[in-house]
C-alpha cells in the first residue's frame, strides 16, 4: 500500500482535503476587492481656499505664488483643478 493512496490510482479524501485547503489562499488572490466606501466629492473655489488659509495660518494667510488657484487643467474648470491638486497633495 502507498502512503496517502487507497489504491495506486485514487487519492484519499484526506489528501483531497489537504490539496483543497492548500489552494484557498491562492484562490483568494483572484477575488475582486470589496467596493470602496462612498467617496466624498470636494469642490472648493479660490474663495474657499483663501478662507481656509486664513483660518489655518493667520500669520501667512493665502499664499499661492504659482497662481495654481486660478489654473484650469484640461479645460475642466477651476473647481476641478483645485480638487485635483488637493487630491494629489494628500496622496503624495
Amino acid at each position: 500500500r502507498h502512503f496517502g493512496l487507497e489504491d495506486s490510482s485514487r487519492p484519499s479524501s484526506k489528501m483531497k482535503l489537504t490539496v483543497a485547503l492548500a489552494c484557498l489562499p491562492v484562490a483568494a488572490a483572484f477575488v475582486a476587492p470589496a467596493p470602496a466606501g462612498a467617496s466624498v466629492k470636494v469642490q472648493e473655489t479660490k474663495a474657499d481656499l483663501e478662507a481656509l488659509a486664513v483660518k489655518l495660518n493667520p500669520v501667512v494667510g493665502f499664499y499661492d505664488p504659482l497662481g495654481l488657484a486660478d489654473a484650469d487643467f484640461w479645460g475642466r474648470g477651476n473647481e476641478y483643478t483645485i480638487g485635483w491638486l488637493r487630491h494629489a497633495e494628500i496622496k503624495h
